[in-house]
């Protein structure tokens, strides 16, 4: 029997003493993320005072230094018999492109179809991304989201409304949390 690896990041939830921390990563990062977000680095008071029961934040948490690997927000939740929300996530450098951020969406995913009251209880979940960002596409498809169609000019990013590929999971496809993942903090 092997056992999976231990993980090198925890996600919990934004807190305020983390803004010089977001505001230095999203900086360092700002290149990495124009094309496909707007850079904020200012944007962490906001996204606390927004957060609640449409949406939630984790930020992702590399174990070793501490340092901000991304941040994966969990908006447009929507509860009753939908049960359903929305992914959207950043990686920041210098962690970009080592698999940590697949290691937290995973952990933030598990979270997301868990029970409450640690749980979200969520049925459903969907990832829309542009179709250029060949990365975060390949994040969808490693995570076992399934391709459900074309968006066109689905949201407006950086001055012009993006198309976008949809992506969705449900709970039933999603394997059960593996054994050997870090607990979640928060």
């Amino acid at each position: 029997m092997s056992t999976m690896p231990a993980m090198r990041v925890y996600v919990r939830p934004p807190r305020p003493d983390d803004e010089r921390m977001y505001s230095e990563a999203v900086v360092r990062s700002a290149d990495h993320l124009t094309p496909w977000n707007p850079v904020e680095p200012d944007g962490l008071p906001d996204l606390l005072r927004r957060q609640g029961p449409g949406l939630r934040t984790f930020m992702v948490i590399n174990s070793e230094d501490e340092g901000l690997v991304g941040k994966v927000n969990v908006a447009n939740i929507v509860r009753a018999r939908f049960r359903s929300a929305s992914l959207g996530y950043d990686s920041y450098l210098p962690y970009a492109g080592t698999g940590r951020m697949s290691e937290g969406m995973r952990l933030v995913v598990d979270r997301c179809f868990a029970p409450g009251p640690e749980g979200l209880g969520l049925h459903r979940l969907e990832i829309n991304v542009q179709p250029e960002n060949h990365r975060s596409l390949a994040m969808a498809k490693r995570l076992g989201f399934r391709h459900e169609g074309f968006s066109p000019r689905m949201l407006f990013i950086n001055s012009a409304w993006r198309d976008h590929e949809r992506f969705a999971l449900t709970a039933e496809e999603w394997p059960t949390p593996l054994e050997g993942r870090q607990a979640q903090h928060g």
